[in-house]
């Protein structure tokens, strides 16, 4: 129990620098500013046919798309980009425990942090909805009407069939959180890694990991490749196993009729990276050099 104490305590520790930190509320301001713009369309297309939404739809018909994803996942660089903080606090830590435990309690913030962020997402986009919205489980019209016509993909808002027609609202909510913060937590464990590593090499591994999944897109590759419909299909598969971003995508699974990663293989994905990369974080603080701010002349 004394081990646990002093872990919650180096993360809380953590967790106590928000309220002076710029850097927290800017990534925070980021993020609702960029929910208000991606789920706009769906709220002002509600409003404009005087039609109702259910609370979850502007985050499901939001984050069910691989480039919001990418976009909002993209603060994450700005709330982790300083880890480890090497505070004045660090070396009483050092002194009173180990750096595993150090480590653990770094660990602990992080994913904290990571479920918090992605938990205020799913709540700005919930308030978005405003007087326009009901809390059934139940497809509004709004969701009818963007999915059984053109009008989503002219506004560019991806309201899948498949989706609507093979789960609810709730558990359909439930799911894309859950995608969300396991992309969200396994980027928040790249960033932590590699400046581990090299202090600020962490903020490159977070760019080169989204633009990974972003480059293994299959709209992306059919449009550079020029693939026919055959090789579309082919490519949408392949690279819905190989992207961590398509991994994150909700439509990007198998509902039954396809060769598309399974939900459970998604999880199982992005938890297995991220104990990988926690577990070479762990290696790392064993020679890791720290250098305290203010301690050298």
């Amino acid at each position: 129990m004394g081990r646990l104490r002093q872990i919650l305590t180096i993360a809380g520790r953590n967790f106590g620098r928000w309220k002076r930190s710029p850097q927290i509320w800017l990534a925070f301001g980021l993020g609702f500013v960029a929910c208000f713009l991606l789920s706009n369309k769906v709220v002002l297309f509600a409003a404009d046919h005087d039609t109702v939404l259910q609370l979850f739809e502007p985050f499901i018909w939001t984050f069910g798309d691989a480039n919001s994803i990418l976009l909002i996942s993209l603060c994450l660089l700005l709330l982790f980009a300083d880890l480890p903080n090497l505070g004045n606090e660090v070396p009483l830590f050092l002194v009173r425990t180990t750096r595993f435990c150090w480590m653990a309690g770094q660990i602990v913030y992080l994913m904290g942090a990571t479920f918090v962020f992605t938990g205020f997402i799913l709540v700005s986009t919930s308030l978005l909805a405003g007087l326009h919205a009901y809390t059934a489980n139940l497809w509004s019209d709004t969701a009818a009407i963007l999915g059984y016509s053109t009008i989503g993909e002219s506004i560019a808002v991806p309201a899948f069939v498949k989706v609507l027609e093979l789960t609810f609202p709730y558990p359909c909510t439930l799911h894309i959180f859950a995608l969300t913060l396991g992309y969200s937590l396994v980027l928040s464990a790249l960033i932590f890694f590699f400046n581990l590593l090299h202090n600020k090499l962490g903020m490159i591994a977070g760019v080169v990991f989204s633009g990974f999944g972003f480059f293994l897109t299959p709209q992306i590759i059919s449009d550079w490749f020029h693939f026919s419909e055959y090789q579309k299909r082919m490519a949408n598969i392949l690279f819905g196993w190989l992207s961590p971003l398509n991994h994150a995508t909700y439509y990007m699974h198998n509902f039954g009729y396809d060769n598309l990663p399974r939900l459970s293989a998604s999880y199982l994905f992005f938890g297995g990276a991220a104990l990988l990369i926690f577990a070479l974080s762990f290696w790392r603080v064993r020679s890791y050099p720290f250098n305290f701010t203010g301690t050298e002349r």
